[in-house]
């Protein structure tokens, strides 16, 4: 699925819808119909929605009537994604939670290209269980493996929240021909830490995520919710990195906002040729991380 940089445009503007969401499915598919409406009219190529778009965030409890949430992917509110991607000609990243079949669910994120053609998809592939993320209760960890997808305006590596903590993830995308890693996401403070450890946990996240940029060469963007639901204040602070791990631009903390950054693609050669970190890996000496822990 390798594309030459001289395929498409090289420089291209990526949106990074940031958003609360209402207790309305509804609302929030319409609200992001409308958001990808005005990121397009703005010069954006490429659209990313956060982390489960067209709902609260479900995971801060154990509760089976939220399965009720999910669609089958295609379904309805992925039609309408692809057409409005068609409509607008715009690259499309959303994160949905998709049934796959009885009792089996994934929290999956669909690239839709700018003709309206559902590229293909991603399922989370590492799933969380922490204090008010209890995701493993409702998903299925991802079989599909680390995807890269060709679309109109590049090579597109999706991971979706806690996928970002993972260098190993990243060097995977990047292997398979990205030269956009994009993250949906869903993260914020619990207000009992937030005074203490609230802003080095934000700074964490953002530097994890430049590491990636930096160590494989590539733009890394992450669009986060915004707003706080039930016991979460969700941090907001989306932002676009590019190859050498400088923020394009970055979003509030505490607003709504469509994030734009131009991405200039030639920059992906260019960082990988002045630090050749792909060209040096030592492939013949990683065996033992492929282990769970020692060598």
């Amino acid at each position: 699925m390798t594309a030459h940089l001289s395929d498409t445009p090289d420089a291209v503007t990526v949106a990074l819808v940031q958003t609360d969401a209402s207790e309305q499915i509804e609302a929030n598919v319409s609200d992001a119909l409308r958001q990808i409406a005005t990121a397009a009219e703005q010069g954006a190529r490429i659209v990313c929605l956060q982390e489960l778009f067209a709902t609260r965030y479900p995971c801060q409890s154990e509760d089976h009537s939220r399965f009720e949430w999910a669609e089958p992917i295609p379904g309805p509110t992925c039609g309408r994604l692809q057409q409005a991607a068609k409509e607008h000609q715009v690259v499309l990243i959303a994160s949905m939670c998709e049934r796959r079949a009885a009792g089996i669910y994934h929290n999956t994120a669909i690239v839709i290209d700018a003709d309206g053609r559902l590229v293909g998809r991603y399922r989370k592939m590492h799933i969380p269980d922490d204090p008010l993320y209890y995701e493993k209760f409702y998903f299925t960890p991802g079989d599909l493996g680390f995807r890269c997808f060709k679309t109109r305006y590049g090579q597109i590596g999706v991971g979706i929240c806690w996928d970002q903590w993972f260098p190993e993830a990243a060097r995977l995308l990047a292997l398979a021909g990205a030269e956009f890693l994009f993250f949906p996401t869903a993260i914020g403070w619990l207000a009992e830490e937030k005074s203490t450890v609230g802003e080095s946990q934000l700074a964490a996240w953002e530097t994890m995520m430049r590491s990636h940029a930096i160590a494989n060469g590539l733009f890394v963007a992450a669009a986060n919710r915004v707003g706080t639901e039930d016991r979460l204040e969700f941090w907001g602070s989306s932002f676009v990195a590019d190859p050498y791990g400088t923020v394009l631009a970055r979003a509030a903390r505490d607003q709504g906002q469509i994030l734009l950054a131009s991405c200039r693609r030639s920059l992906v050669d260019v960082a990988r040729t002045h630090w050749p970190f792909l060209r040096d890996r030592r492939i013949d000496a990683y065996d033992g991380l492929a282990k769970r822990w020692g060598c």
